[in-house]
């Protein structure tokens, strides 16, 4: 590990809107003072309101987290992310903005269910995953339907999910899974940045998008809303 990783992961410690589990496949989180959270249906206690909860699952740099909770301060935001190093740009960017709506939880999004009680998310955004283009590990694609029915045990009946893709294999794939599963998408945009007017939460940039976008690629979204017919 580099010293840069190092000096990332130990600062990462130190503030208080970062929740980590010691251990990548123990869902045992810990607060700053390395007590630990059992923060199931408890996060509106965490930020002290009842606002709504958004999450960005595989948040990476945060930077959508960061940008949607300065967008939205009647709403809260909980990026969600494994690696570490590079969660700690976006919650050093939300303690220095004192940005009271904004955490981080550094786990594994399998766990989301034990981390979160049913119906206490109320949105969730997917930006840029990866679209683990190989067949055998379509599994592991954030839409497919193991994690679909893993977001359906912590997202209320109605709650949105965003994909915002450079992918046409995950568009194209997310798009089989809603016919699939009957679910009801609200809406498509092929390209984004071809709208006459892009809206606001669209309008965000992370650094993937960036690096796509100067690579001339074409980036994609869908919302949608979960069969509520079906069990989970």
């Amino acid at each position: 590990m580099s010293k840069s990783k190092r000096q990332k992961f130990a600062e990462l410690n130190t503030f208080p809107n970062v929740f980590q589990s010691p251990k990548s496949r123990v869902p045992q989180l810990r607060d700053y003072h390395g007590q630990p959270a059992s923060l199931k249906g408890k996060w509106r206690e965490v930020f002290g309101n009842n606002n709504p909860i958004t999450l960005e699952l595989a948040c990476g740099r945060g930077e959508y987290t960061v940008a949607l909770a300065r967008q939205h301060p009647e709403r809260n935001f909980i990026g969600i992310d494994l690696r570490g190093a590079r969660l700690w740009k976006g919650a050093r960017e939300s303690v220095e903005g004192e940005l009271k709506n904004a955490a981080f939880v550094r786990i594994q999004i399998e766990h989301l269910e034990q981390i979160f009680d049913r119906d206490e998310v109320d949105e969730i955004w997917i930006t840029f995953p990866d679209p683990y283009i190989k067949k055998s590990k379509r599994r592991k694609r954030l839409t497919s339907p193991r994690f679909l029915d893993i977001y359906r045990n912590v997202l209320r009946p109605g709650g949105l999910i965003h994909l915002k893709t450079d992918s046409d294999l995950l568009h194209g794939f997310t798009m089989m899974m809603i016919d699939e599963g009957n679910h009801r998408l609200i809406e498509r945009i092929d390209d984004v940045w071809a709208m006459p007017v892009v809206p606001e939460e669209l309008q965000i940039k992370t650094y993937y998008e960036n690096q796509h976008l100067s690579e001339g690629r074409t980036i994609k979204y869908l919302k949608f809303t979960l069969n509520p017919n079906q069990d989970g």
